[in-house]
């Protein structure tokens, strides 16, 4: 295939622009690495609305792009692919090293280049098309520039995160196309990669493979040496996934792309189970047929159509029997549908799964799904290990109706991203109310009682940290309105009031501390209004600083009265459910292990995880400035130990060791409901119990 080039203020868009569907595709996949390497700890700097605008504009958390046509033409003259310089690699080149399994953000990613930031944006660099040869003029790639790279790159290039000035860079993307192993010669590749100006052994690149491996072993990374260049790969094991520095990306299929399919409704389909693909092994395909046989018509079992001639229109194509249906169209027919592994664990398979509706039942054992870091593949997908393939209809069988209806779902609406809500949420579903409690049962029904007044409340779920001691039978406990469930853990630790348990269904989570009495419906109330208008912050009532000490040269933790607000309590507190899953799974270093060590500080690791994320100060609601001063009194309780200031001291000094910087940010400000101190008739008031200091 012939390409062309245009070199412009925005790039190297390398051939003519597809229609704009195939272009969404690698928008879309672009913003979802960017995303994944912001989740696993790429970036420091504030990088909410970056993603924020990427995700508006590719319609991200849609599983997968809709067709959108464009009639977008090149405004510039085209000239031949072949028209980029020719770069002879010398037999003598370097080859980089095989690539660091051990690599992780804080050993092999310079941070430090992405300070350059004035609108807080990553920028990534193309470096500009040379065609490379060896010794004696043959190519280091059997097809050159394939059109799938040519689009990303393209969409790149046209996207926010370009730059052109390469000392501005933060992410570096070879030109040189490895998207697919087999067209390549992996020594000479590899001495490509390594002859690139700003290589330095791999740091701070980013390289895109969807066919990893070859024949016989087919492995799961890309087989060319890299050194420590970030992967975005379509076939990853977890032997070969760095967990925190690569990203899984879903192996691209055209077809998924080519064919617009009408959105489905929840429900019933006319195959419980379908399978399509046409190149598995003879031994799943043999317990396939087992279960067709055993499950009759509940089942459809495909494959290629011996009777139709090679070509396009085949490959469109499935039969049973002489039958012959139309793919990837058929998907759709069926509630269920099988991906099993083939030579390699990635299949094009799951993208037309997802495309078409049905809800992917995947057997493809250590497989690392696409964007598992920022992805929960259990609301879309079922994983059965490979070895009970035989019992795949019994399994699916037990899932209730209402969940597969919930699964199939996820592929027609947003999955509502933890960071990226509309403005304000939907004000339906409430709030999950998160009580940790250990063994204070007085206490503890008084702070339920109080809750249950709030009218946004939708849930309440108590987190019985008590190994010792059972909790209450169910009939003392107070009568709600609302469901309530007692969760106990294994271990007392302070971050299981943080675990992303599946019962919190609602995106607002409160956290509250069994002790937390004095609050009001009215303060609660109005906490979660706020919360609406900023999902992406911490809303709290007492708010405290972190101060630099100039004199002992390390941060300072600041509960007196100032004017500042860097941090709020968490001992009640709004947030997204989402940052159950970063606390609980994401969290740099050992900051978990330390606050369940020292039973201290995991308010201030939320703080720090928040900001971190998102780039914004916590907002403080209501003039309150204490629960009950645990810093200052001498009365039984966890905080009230005369150490516990210099621990969360010790503690901002930590995490900021850990994350490298100090994410907190500082404000003076703090939310009242608009009336909070008019001389205004309480009856008018929207809040007119907000309580007192």
């Amino acid at each position: 295939m012939c390409a062309s080039v245009k070199y412009g203020s925005r790039g190297p868009a390398l051939i003519p622009r597809m229609k704009t569907k195939y272009r969404i595709y690698y928008i879309t996949l672009f913003s979802v690495v960017l995303l994944g390497l912001i989740a696993t700890g790429i970036y420091y700097i504030t990088l909410f609305s970056v993603v924020l605008l990427g995700l508006i504009a590719t319609g991200m958390f849609q599983f997968w792009p809709h067709s959108i046509e464009s009639s977008a033409e090149w405004s510039l003259d085209r000239r031949s692919v072949h028209d980029a310089p020719l770069v002879r690699i010398p037999m003598s080149s370097p080859i980089p090293e095989r690539g660091d399994l051990s690599c992780r953000m804080h050993t092999c990613f310079d941070v430090y280049r992405c300070g350059y930031n004035p609108k807080n944006k990553i920028k990534v660099y193309i470096y500009p098309l040379q065609r490379f040869v060896d010794e004696v003029g043959v190519p280091i790639s059997s097809t050159g520039l394939s059109r799938e790279y040519n689009d990303l790159l393209s969409a790149i290039s046209d996207s926010d995160f370009y730059t052109d000035d390469v000392s501005r860079a933060c992410l570096f993307i070879p030109s040189i196309d490895v998207l697919n192993q087999n067209s390549l010669r992996i020594r000479e590749t590899a001495q490509a990669l390594a002859m690139l100006p700003r290589w330095d052994k791999g740091m701070n690149h980013l390289l895109f493979n969807m066919l990893p491996g070859g024949p016989p072993d087919y492995n799961t990374a890309l087989d060319v040496p890299r050194d420590r260049a970030l992967l975005a790969g379509g076939g990853f094991s977890t032997w070969t996934y760095r967990q925190g520095y690569d990203v899984s990306i879903p192996v691209y299929s055209p077809l998924s792309v080519e064919v617009d399919l009408p959105e489905r409704q929840p429900g019933p389909r006319r195959y419980f189970i379908l399978s399509s693909q046409t190149a598995i092994h003879r031994e799943y395909r043999v317990e396939l047929e087992r279960l067709k046989e055993e499950n009759g018509e509940a089942l459809l079992l495909l494959d290629k159509c011996s009777n139709l001639s090679q070509g396009l229109a085949s490959v469109r194509k499935r039969c049973y029997k002489g039958q012959v249906y139309d793919y990837p169209q058929i998907l759709q027919e069926s509630s269920f549908c099988v991906v099993l592994r083939g030579a390699r664990l990635g299949q094009a398979t799951l993208s037309d799964v997802l495309q078409a509706g049905c809800v992917p039942v995947i057997m493809a054992d250590s497989y690392i799904l696409p964007f598992s870091e920022v992805l929960d593949w259990k609301r879309a997908s079922v994983v059965i290990p490979e070895e009970k393939l035989p019992e795949m209809y019994t399994i699916l069988k037990s899932i209730p109706h209402r969940q597969v209806e919930e699964m199939q779902r996820q592929k027609w609406t947003s999955v509502n991203s933890p960071l990226f809500l509309p403005l304000i949420p939907p004000r339906s579903p409430g709030f999950t109310a998160v009580v940790l409690t250990y063994d204070r049962i007085e206490s503890l029904f008084r702070v339920i009682t109080e809750i249950s007044k709030v009218p946004s409340l939708a849930k309440l779920l108590v987190v019985w940290n008590n190994q010792n001691k059972s909790p209450p039978e169910e009939s003392l406990w107070p009568k709600v309105a609302v469901p309530l469930k007692v969760l106990r853990t294994k271990e007392n630790k302070l971050s299981n009031r943080f675990f992303p348990f599946d019962e919190i269904e609602t995106e607002a989570v409160l956290a509250i501390d069994d002790d937390i009495i004095m609050l009001t419906s009215d303060e609660l109330q109005f906490g979660y209004e706020v919360w609406r208008e900023f999902p992406d912050r911490l809303v709290g009532y007492p708010g405290r600083l972190h101060l630099w000490d100039h004199e002992m040269g390390k941060w300072k933790y600041e509960s007196e009265w100032t004017n500042e607000v860097s941090m709020v309590l968490t001992g009640a507190a709004f947030y997204h459910k989402y940052f159950n899953y970063l606390y609980t799974y994401k969290m740099p270093g050992d900051i978990k292990n330390w606050v369940d060590a020292h039973m201290n500080c995991e308010d201030i690791a939320m703080n720090f995880l928040v900001a971190n994320i998102t780039g914004k100060a916590p907002i403080k609601v209501t003039p309150r400035k204490k629960f009950k001063c645990p810093e200052c009194t001498a009365i039984d309780g966890l905080s009230l130990d005369q150490t516990h200031m210099v621990e969360r001291s010790e503690c901002i000094n930590k995490f900021a060791s850990v994350f490298a910087t100090m994410p907190l940010k500082v404000v003076e400000h703090r939310a009242d409901p608009v009336l909070y101190k008019d001389d205004f008739p309480e009856k008018l008031k929207s809040f007119p119990n907000i309580g007192s200091l």
